[in-house]
């Protein structure tokens, strides 16, 4: 059979590209070329596309490192009385405010919340030594995934003050204090925190 003879090349099946195209948080967010300003935290703030994990790392130590730091916050934001076990209800609380914070700034809601973790981590704590019997307050540096703990601790905080008892629904709530934070906003609750523990942690030098 001569070449012109030959059967062409069968077409790829329609479908192809979008297989092949990475997954996205919630069906809408990439997380691939995530900026990280803080070379010291990078490590500990994992960027998926996975929201709930059914608690695969639960059991080993040091592992929450590996989870999703979107789920991460999500966990944080279910430690309070209304919201404690209730995943999905978070889920969508997290849902919801990273889609106000995309209409506000038009900017990718996970690159809001890497910087918001960033600009809300503290450098420096105090620990109390005692010597003779008097405690001394003794500034130390944070290690790096105490300081994204730390943060996420922060930030959950400023969302319950800011939407318990108040007209302020939980999602709008969270959407200020990641916007905040990430524009190192000090009226931010998470900020302030950050600022006041590095302000005690110099005066205990």
């Amino acid at each position: 059979m001569s070449a012109d003879d030959e059967a062409p090349e069968p077409e790829a099946p329609a479908g192809t590209d979008d297989e092949d195209a990475p997954a996205k948080l919630f069906g809408e967010w990439e997380v691939t070329n995530i900026d990280y300003s803080d070379p010291s935290t990078e490590r500990y703030i994992t960027v998926t596309p996975i929201a709930h994990t059914m608690g695969r790392h639960a059991g080993k130590q040091f592992q929450k490192s590996e989870i999703s730091i979107v789920e991460r916050l999500i966990n944080r934001l279910m430690q309070t009385e209304e919201n404690t076990g209730d995943k999905q209800k978070v889920m969508r609380i997290t849902r919801d405010a990273f889609d106000i914070i995309h209409e506000r700034t038009d900017e990718n809601p996970v690159q809001v919340l890497v910087s918001a973790v960033e600009n809300a981590a503290p450098r420096e704590e105090t620990v109390r030594l005692k010597y003779g019997g008097i405690s001394v307050p003794k500034a130390v540096d944070v290690a790096p995934q105490r300081r994204v703990d730390q943060a996420l601790k922060f930030i959950a905080e400023g969302v319950y003050s800011d939407s318990f008892k108040t007209p302020t629904d939980a999602e709008e709530a969270l959407a200020n204090q990641l916007a905040s934070a990430a524009n190192d906003d000090v009226s931010a609750y998470a900020v302030n925190q950050k600022e006041e523990k590095e302000r005690v942690a110099a005066a205990a030098r």
